[in-house]
């Protein structure tokens, strides 16, 4: 559960459609109702779009090897912009991450801002007992929308590349207490999305000890 102390969230969205993403959507009216239970809050959004979140470069992971002094002047700038998403996520008392489904994973956007902050000695590191997660005590819910039904289906279950990787990587970096909510059935016809929606607009209004809107 959400509690009143919160003070900081990072909401991350990921999908191609904007405005007529679900996800986004869901994960907007948790937003929201995280804002009426944290009125002292603040909110960070980083929507990502190929035009604003750069894959992994070899010369980003060159100049991060490099000391500041030696970095050229787009090294400098491609490290700062890295630095920046990790100290959102550093900051971040509640992540709230939309990611939809695209061919069975997540979408190319939010892999490069995993790998972006994914980062040894900063967001985790290697040890005598093993890799540990820097991102710690941290509260993370992710919106995740299908277009059909992965959940508790043994047919499809196989092909649900999306939170499996997520629980992985998420809970590698440190982000442990993670909560999925989800939206199926969005290409099953407008009576299951609906159904579907309805569903996760619940899940996310209850995580927030809010009443369901009228």
């Amino acid at each position: 559960m959400i509690t009143a102390h919160t003070a900081n969230l990072l909401f991350v969205s990921s999908s191609l459609f904007n405005g007529q993403s679900k996800s986004r959507e869901i994960a907007g009216e948790f937003v929201a109702g995280w804002m009426r239970s944290n009125p002292g809050g603040r909110v960070i959004e980083r929507a990502l779009a190929p035009s604003n979140i750069p894959h992994l470069s070899s010369e980003t992971l060159a100049a991060l090897g490099k000391t500041p002094e030696a970095r050229t002047r787009d090294e400098q700038a491609a490290v700062a912009f890295a630095d920046s998403l990790i100290a959102e996520a550093e900051a971040a008392d509640t992540i709230v991450i939309a990611a939809p489904m695209y061919n069975f994973t997540i979408p190319t956007t939010l892999k490069a801002w995993i790998d972006h902050i994914a980062r040894a000695g900063r967001t985790f590191r290697y040890t005598a007992q093993g890799p540990e997660g820097l991102l710690k005590n941290k509260t993370v819910v992710v919106v995740v929308s299908r277009g059909g039904f992965y959940t508790g289906n043994a047919a499809t279950s196989a092909m649900n590349h999306q939170e499996p990787y997520l629980r992985t990587v998420l809970g590698f970096l440190g982000l442990t207490d993670v909560t999925f909510i989800e939206v199926e059935g969005q290409a099953m016809g407008p009576d299951v999305a609906a159904k579907g929606l309805e569903a996760a607009r619940a899940a996310a209004a209850s995580l927030t000890r809010l009443p369901l809107a009228a």
